[in-house]
């Protein structure tokens, strides 16, 4: 099981971010996502929406104490992965991630010290300033795939050299 918590979410500078987090997150694998900061029912209810019409399972939840989530992970036998630029190489440390839960904290503007102490392991995808969602999308891939099988969809994209084509489900 791999989970996702998604720090200092702010509005409206966030939204799309945020939703883009937790749109990863469900395509490469992850069936739940947290997020802090600031409560954004429009977030919930686009992730839910997209979840809803392209399968599941997939979750997201607010809530105001993301380290209380993060500790409580750990004591459930969860390895905490801290994706920051200042962690070490990924492509190194991924083999010695041998855990089948997994929750992993991505940041938001400031991450408090806290996290850093917490984490089983502190990542970098590059060492380089970068988007938490590039971040998130490039290890899921690696420890995880992509995921193309979904229950409970409504909708499926049906590949095509070119044009849009959906299969409706009942």
């Amino acid at each position: 099981m791999i989970e996702v918590l998604r720090l200092s979410h702010r509005l409206p500078r966030d939204c799309r971010i945020s939703t883009h987090c937790a749109l990863t997150a469900r395509a490469f694998g992850a069936t739940k996502i947290f997020y802090s900061g600031q409560k954004d029912k429009e977030l919930e209810e686009s992730v839910d929406k997209i979840t809803k019409a392209f399968g599941g399972p997939f979750e997201i939840e607010y809530t105001k104490e993301p380290f209380k989530i993060a500790k409580e992970k750990k004591q459930k036998g969860f390895t905490i992965i801290h994706l920051t630029m200042y962690g070490l190489e990924f492509e190194k440390e991924i083999q010695n991630i041998k855990s089948k839960n997994i929750f992993l904290i991505i940041g938001g503007a400031k991450v408090e010290s806290e996290y850093y102490q917490l984490a089983d392991y502190n990542i970098s995808v590059s060492s380089q300033p970068i988007s938490e969602v590039s971040a998130l999308g490039i290890i899921l891939y690696k420890m995880n795939g992509i995921k193309n099988k979904f229950d409970n969809k409504k909708l499926e994209v049906i590949p095509q050299q070119k044009g849009k084509l959906l299969k409706e489900h009942k």
